[in-house]
């Protein structure tokens, strides 16, 4: 499977990978940064279920967590660390996911790896050559970062972003990628690569990159409106 076919809809709903050995690390990789991935990988496969829409995470989420563990036939016991993609991507979607991965980190007393979501897209195109990762942000906005191809570890290198950019200002390049999914199963082998050459992961804050609709009430505003 080339990287332009698994960052399509089309790409099976379910797939296997063959990878390098992973030797003792079992990595759960869940994403919901554009539709909801989720891998898992052990000794040298990855297992990967997705699901591409849009909307549902929260739904979606847990069926395809326990799908993985099922089709890989390992237990949740197995895993040894959690890497979360944390954007960028919309709130709603995003946060689950993010969510998803603390909690089964949490509940196993395993490690969270955080990485962003375009760095998968950047390793899954495997160009060595830049590239610009391109994402709807609604709003007439998109999400952009851009690559300058793989370093020595085979780590795809950021140059710019991840950042939002008006869809008026737009220029299209013949750089620009445009997934309709994110693969969790590049998560997991950048993870491991990272892992291998003791390179750190990023923050572990979600890149939401603009503030969330919901507001929080100011103090006061209740009594006021009571008030009246």
């Amino acid at each position: 499977m080339t990287g332009a076919e698994e960052l399509a809809t089309t790409a099976p709903a379910e797939r296997t990978l063959h990878t390098k050995e992973l030797g003792n690390a079992v990595l759960l990789a869940i994403d919901t940064a554009l539709g909801s991935s989720v891998a898992l990988g052990i000794g040298d496969r990855i297992f990967e279920v997705s699901h591409d829409d849009p909307r549902g995470h929260a739904e979606a989420i847990g069926t395809l967590i326990q799908r993985v563990l099922e089709h890989s036939g390992t237990p949740a016991s197995a895993v040894t660390g959690v890497v979360s993609g944390m954007g960028p991507g919309p709130f709603t979607g995003l946060r689950v996911g993010i969510a998803a991965a603390h909690a089964f980190a949490v509940g196993r007393s395993v490690p969270i790896h955080p990485l962003q979501s375009h760095e998968a897209v950047a390793f899954a195109v495997g160009s060595d050559d830049p590239v610009r990762i391109m994402q709807d942000a609604k709003r007439r906005e998109l999400f952009v970062t851009g690559y300058a191809g793989l370093d020595s570890d085979g780590i795809p290198v950021r140059i710019s972003g991840p950042e939002l950019q008006l869809r008026a200002e737009f220029v299209a390049g013949d750089a620009d990628v445009w997934p309709e999914r994110i693969p969790a199963a590049r998560l997991v082998e950048l993870a491991a690569l990272r892992l291998r050459a003791g390179r750190p992961f990023e923050t572990d804050r979600a890149l939401y990159l603009r503030a969330p609709d919901v507001q929080p009430s100011k103090p006061g505003m209740l009594g006021a409106g009571a008030a009246r």
